[in-house]
């Protein structure tokens, strides 16, 4: 014996809960925002309006340059961070997907370790060390033909 589902005929009444949630959802926030603007302290100085980052006085420019290494370590982490994102629902769905699923997640995990040993091959883990002189790129070649050229005239 099947049970009969009726189909989803949803009107647009139902969805006054949701809308009425989010107004007031949102006019708590300006709400808040506004009191807290209206009732809290008011006290400016030299000191409280300077640049104040982690607990270090910003001094010197802005501009000064960084090592690359800051910036891949970055990327490192956000590529690792994803990884454990896409692993979640994999783990949780690991019955379901089956072999299949399986040999996907085996696949995507030596693309990863791929680049983890690549990674570590480049050094960009080695924070003490010297690096290691680039030798992927030749050194480029300069031709002098107009100074050859003045010469000959």
């Amino acid at each position: 014996m099947y049970l009969a589902l009726p189909a989803a005929n949803y009107q647009p009444s139902d969805y006054l809960p949701i809308i009425i949630q989010f107004g007031l959802a949102l006019a708590f926030v300006a709400f808040a925002m506004v009191v807290s603007h209206l009732v809290g302290p008011k006290r400016t100085s030299q000191v409280k309006n300077e640049a104040f980052e982690c607990g270090i006085e910003s001094v010197g420019n802005a501009r000064t340059p960084i090592s690359v290494k800051y910036f891949l370590t970055a990327i490192v982490f956000v590529l690792f961070d994803v990884e454990v994102i896409f692993m979640y629902p994999w783990a949780v769905n690991f019955r379901a997907l089956g072999r299949a699923g399986f040999i996907e997640m085996i696949l995507f995990m030596a693309l990863l370790l791929a680049g983890f040993f690549y990674i570590i091959k480049k050094g960009i883990l080695r924070w003490n060390e010297e690096p290691a002189q680039q030798t992927f790129a030749a050194a480029p070649v300069l031709e002098n033909r107009p100074a050859q050229v003045a010469k000959a005239a």
